[in-house]
């Protein structure tokens, strides 16, 4: 009988057989495929926050996809040149524990903390930055300090002959 441990779980119908050479390796493997697209590289007791990061010549704008999270549970916090997003999304327990006679085979709301923290090239004021949320999508806009704001300074073109 061949040694078929090397080949993906989904290939063969089956999940790794820990008992067997390379199935604790192979059971490892699969599970990181299968949770990619859901968790990303995100650390199990938390998720991943999506988020973009735009500038002007006068601010610096983060927005930050946070569906389903009160703004209650959302915390921005500042020191110095470092501005972290962090909260908690609550769990779904009760949803569960209020529908009698139902039994849930597989729930895939994401529950636990977060945290995304980022490093801006000057010293934040932290009074003139403002936050908000729409659509759970959340918004932090910093304004540069006026050393950071850099002016256009028009060239002129010579002909080189």
């Amino acid at each position: 009988m061949a040694n078929l441990d090397w080949l993906p779980a989904s290939w063969l119908g089956d999940k790794a057989d820990p008992d067997r050479p390379f199935g604790a390796l192979r059971k490892q493997i699969d599970s990181l495929i299968e949770d990619f697209d859901s968790k990303g590289f995100a650390r199990s007791d938390g998720f991943l926050v999506r988020s973009n990061v735009s500038e002007t010549d006068k601010e610096i704008c983060i927005t930050a996809e946070l569906p389903g999270i009160e703004m209650k549970d959302i915390d921005v916090e500042i020191t110095g040149n470092r501005i972290s997003i962090k909260g908690e999304k609550v769990s779904e327990s009760e949803e569960k524990k209020d529908e009698k006679g139902r039994e849930f085979h597989r729930v895939e709301r994401r529950s636990g903390s977060f945290q995304r923290t980022m490093t801006l090239p000057f010293d934040i004021d932290a009074d003139k930055v403002s936050a908000a949320v729409k659509d759970g999508v959340l918004t932090v806009t910093v304004p540069k300090p006026p050393e950071a704001v850099k002016t256009a300074k028009k060239v002129q073109i010579k002909s080189a002959s």
